[in-house]
């Protein structure tokens, strides 16, 4: 049937500011932080209070055909399985994927602002876990309801839940494995757990880095020593850690040396780069004034930002530097976050980090590196023309302009899981991250009107995957 994608938009416009925008409020009032940063999820109740929220607000939606389920295994995260029937029966499914535990809240936060206190402002919502993840199931909830409301086909669409995303999601795996007569054989997924460089079109992601993380240990002493009496007798800890890391990476371009860590990039990755030039990219990024960022052309910016490795010390054990007394500590503890390119293999860059770091150390210290968290990155394959056209209506009808491009320097580790379980699926890696959003920072807020939009584009997707699907025969 024909319908009015105007209308249609408008629908899902009036649905964000009714329901969307007061039941994600409630979501991030809960202080629900990934098992990685918070040891007493499974006991403190945020987790499961936060699926709750998020279960309360999908049963009010009049969607129909519509059944879920909370699996809560022992030990693991809960997992949540959202399943609509087709309006007609079809051989394969559309999945998409979202998650709902939380980065820590970094405090201090902006004036009038809480990660816990969400504040809705200048159309921004403002709360941890507003842009990373925690909209993903109302959108896609949202989105199969706009279709629905205007009488427009649709087939089977699984939304799933996760709730260890920030932690690697390890316990993705064992529920995919055990849902997956529920979910059945996919052939397209979107995954909102994305974004790209403004908020003036749908941006699509081509392309994911991996992340080797781990911990750096440099030991000198049995304890600590008076710095007066100890220092230039005993080597500090510090300065063999920098000469460790200095075998890693180059101090004075920021290259990593790991041959592992460095791939050729493609031809098409490095043109389609090009469309960058004209995005005021450093905007993005919360530079002081004055301060340079690693390139001065914003097509390099964006393929060191996708698809080069780059190293960030992320955390250490230096005591305070008001309470630090004039102390040559007997150790010195770096956690290390190497992002990989999208074809690099993760076991293989760790193994060779954990070599290169732990080999003939200088002054015969003691040295360990113990790696805490890999994972592959991931490079989707080209759309097919029903998918890009569908892209492309859905965009000009939101935005007034097609969809956009780019590889992402972040990790979401479960898309190489499920490219391997669904080879020949479509991925669209998409979302709501853009300009200003500071996921996992302060300050992280959702632009609403900007998620309006996608919720347009995903609902143009989810009609349009109707038609090119397989059917069920009717016997």
């Amino acid at each position: 049937m024909s319908v009015d994608w105007n209308t249609v938009h408008q629908t899902v416009s009036d649905h964000w500011d009714t329901s969307v925008v007061p039941g994600l409020s409630e979501f991030l009032e809960v202080p629900n932080q990934s098992p990685h940063y918070d040891k007493e999820w499974a006991t403190n109740g945020h987790m499961k209070k936060a699926m709750d929220v998020l279960v309360k607000w999908i049963e009010k939606q009049p969607i129909k055909g519509m059944k879920y389920e909370v699996f809560e295994d022992e030990g693991l995260t809960p997992f949540l399985v959202v399943e609509i029937e087709g309006t007609e029966p079809c051989a394969n499914t559309l999945l998409m994927y979202g998650h709902v535990d939380k980065q820590p809240p970094l405090l201090p936060w902006g004036e009038g602002l809480h990660p816990y206190k969400p504040v809705y402002r200048d159309g921004n919502l403002y709360g941890r876990g507003s842009a990373d993840d925690g909209y993903a199931a109302y959108l896609a909830i949202s989105a199969v309801a706009a279709v629905q409301k205007h009488g427009l086909q649709h087939g089977k669409v699984v939304v799933i839940i996760e709730a260890s995303e920030e932690s690697g999601s390890m316990d993705l795996p064992h529920y995919l494995r055990r849902c997956k007569d529920h979910i059945g054989n996919v052939d397209l997924l979107i995954c909102l757990d994305s974004g790209g460089a403004n908020h003036e079109q749908l941006w699509l992601t081509t392309a994911l880095r991996g992340l080797c993380g781990g911990v750096l240990t440099v030991e000198t002493m049995r304890e600590g020593m008076h710095s007066g009496m100890s220092g230039g007798v005993v080597p500090d800890s510090f300065r063999i850690a920098r000469m460790l890391l200095e075998r890693i990476e180059d101090t004075n371009t920021g290259n990593v040396k790991i041959p592992e860590a460095i791939c050729d990039i493609p031809e098409h990755v490095i043109k389609a780069a090009e469309v960058m030039r004209s995005i005021p990219l450093k905007k993005m990024f919360a530079l002081l004034p004055g301060v340079a960022a690693e390139a001065d052309d914003n097509a390099e910016l964006a393929l060191r930002s996708s698809w080069k490795a780059a190293l960030t010390v992320v955390g250490d054990n230096l005591p305070d530097t008001a309470t630090a007394g004039n102390v040559n500590r007997a150790k010195t503890t770096l956690r290390l976050s190497l992002r990989i390119p999208p074809v690099a293999d993760a076991e293989k860059v760790s193994a060779a980090m954990k070599s290169i770091l732990e080999a003939d150390p200088p002054y015969n210290a003691k040295v360990n590196y113990t790696s805490h968290h890999d994972g592959t990155g991931s490079a989707t394959p080209a759309l097919k023309p029903w998918l890009a056209q569908a892209l492309h209506s859905g965009c000009e009808t939101a935005f007034g302009k097609t969809y956009a491009s780019q590889g992402v320097g972040g990790t979401i580790p479960f898309v190489a899981m499920l490219q391997q379980m669904f080879p020949e699926a479509q991925f669209l890696i998409t979302g709501v991250v853009g300009p200003r959003s500071n996921i996992h920072g302060p300050n992280e807020c959702l632009n609403v009107p900007f998620a309006k939009g996608v919720t347009t584009c995903v609902a143009r997707v989810i009609a349009e995957h109707f038609h090119a699907t397989p059917k069920l025969r009717k016997d």
